[in-house]
This record gives C-alpha cells, structure tokens and sequence, in this order.
C-alpha cells in the first residue's frame, strides 16, 4: 500500500515563545514509525526564535501564525486547519516515545467502537533546570495513565462529536473536553505504554498560569452543572 493511501493523522503542537524545546517536539513525530501524517504548528504570538526554528522542517510540518489568544483558541486553529481522519496533540516543550502512533492506531482499527486510545505518561525535570528549581516543583518517578491532550489518538469523527476546546479557559479546557467527551458516550482505552515525556520547567503552562488553577474546578463544576440538567 501506497504511503499515501494510509489515512492522514493529524497533529497539533500549539507553542508560545517555545524556541528551546519545539525542535525535539516535532523530531519525535517524525520519528514515528507511522508514515502518512501531518504536524501544524500553530504559534500563539511568539516573540522568540520559534518561527525560524519551526520554518527549518520541511513538509509534513506546517507553521501558522496567530496572535496571542491563548492555548484553547490555539488548538482550535489547528483543528480547523487539521485534514487528518485522525487527531493528536503535542506541548511543544514535551516529546513522544518511538510507536505511540502506530500502537495506538491498531487499537482503533482493530475496536471500531473505540473513540480514543490514550498512554502513560512519564514527567522529567528539564537538564537546565536548577536542583534549587527542582526541589520546588514535584516530579513523580513512576509514569502515571496520562489522560491528556499529549497522550491521546482520537478519530475525527468522535472528535467532533464534542466538540472544540472552550476558549474561556485559560488552563484546563482539555479537563472540561475530557468530562464533555465522558459525557457524551465517547469510549476509550488505557494502553500501558509510556509514550508521552512531560518536561518539568521554569515556563511550563501549567506552572505559569497557576494563578488561574481555578479553572479546573469551573471545569469541574460544569461538568456537574451538565450532568444535573441531563445534558451532555
């Protein structure tokens, strides 16, 4: 078969100012033993080097700019763009283990009624960063299921039948996706792999963005909200 006759897997790294890592995001895509994807870069108004670096790879990658919105808004600018039957995600400071395309796409060939198929996820304390640093930020040794964007393969279809990011949240949308997803019936499976490096650093989202932490719990809330009113 034709590498073109493979259906196309999207997927999508959302970055902002991440020119020290984005490189060795993408790399680990290409790496990827699956061979018909594409990688759509979409830069939430960078003011770094992130450009120029992505700008070196040749096609699969595709780069878009954008200005500040956001990381929900930014993933929906690629899900828009995306032409894949299939959608996965990527932070640009975290990387992919060799096979999670190809493993996680044979279970959903061969499970028809599986929507998404996530992976565990193993979190590393960045080389630069400081014992000083790493004393202050939690680092679990042992990989945990990761039910994040990063770690998941979704069809398109099933996708949709979600919906996009909620744009409101500044951290946590895919806390609020997941809970919409669960909601509306969407099926998945915990594969044990580890397929997905988390980078622990001085400019995670999550770590800058904790002042709005509480978003999590208005995903949660929602979530709850829904289920009260019988809505998905």
């Amino acid at each position: 078969m034709n590498n073109n006759d493979l259906p196309i897997i999207s997927t999508i790294i959302p970055v902002y100012n991440g020119s020290r890592y984005i490189a060795q995001a993408i790399e680990s895509i290409l790496e990827q033993d699956y061979p018909n994807t594409e990688i759509i870069v979409i830069d939430d108004g960078s003011t770094d080097d992130t450009a120029s670096i992505v700008k070196q790879f040749n096609a699969p990658v595709c780069y878009f700019y954008q200005k500040n919105a956001g990381i929900a808004a930014t993933m929906n600018h690629g899900i828009k763009r995306a032409k894949g039957v299939f959608f996965s995600f990527l932070d640009s400071d975290d990387y992919w283990l060799p096979g999670k395309t190809s493993k996680q796409l044979e279970v959903l060939r061969q499970n028809p009624d599986i929507d998404m198929v996530f992976g565990y996820v193993k979190q590393f304390y960045s080389p630069e960063l400081s014992k000083e640093r790493r004393d202050k930020y939690a680092c679990p040794e042992d990989p945990s299921p990761g039910h994040n964007s990063g770690s998941m393969l979704i069809r398109r279809t099933s996708f949709f039948k979600v919906g996009l990011f909620d744009e409101t949240f500044a951290t946590g949308s895919f806390n609020d996706w997941y809970m919409r997803a669960s909601a509306a019936g969407l099926q998945s499976v915990m594969l044990p792999d580890v397929f997905y490096m988390r980078r622990i650093h001085d400019a995670n989202h999550g770590i800058v963005n904790r002042e709005k932490s509480l978003d999590y719990l208005r995903a949660l809330k929602a979530h709850l909200d829904r289920q009260r009113k019988g809505d998905k």
